[in-house]
């Protein structure tokens, strides 16, 4: 279960830093967020990637 590995806030905060975002939420499973800076957003997508490859 993906959910024992990552948490979907953790995920998302990630990804709101890049977007320039503060903060985002929801729950370990379901998380959502966002940023005024959304050209930055494959950067974002980049980022998770990232934190989820470790």
């Amino acid at each position: 279960d993906l959910v024992e590995r990552f948490n979907a806030v953790d995920l998302v905060k990630v990804g709101v830093a890049e977007l320039g975002g503060k903060g985002g939420g929801g729950r370990p499973d379901m998380a959502q967020g966002g940023g005024p800076e959304i050209a930055q957003a494959d950067q974002a997508l980049a980022a998770v990637e990232q934190a989820i490859a470790g």
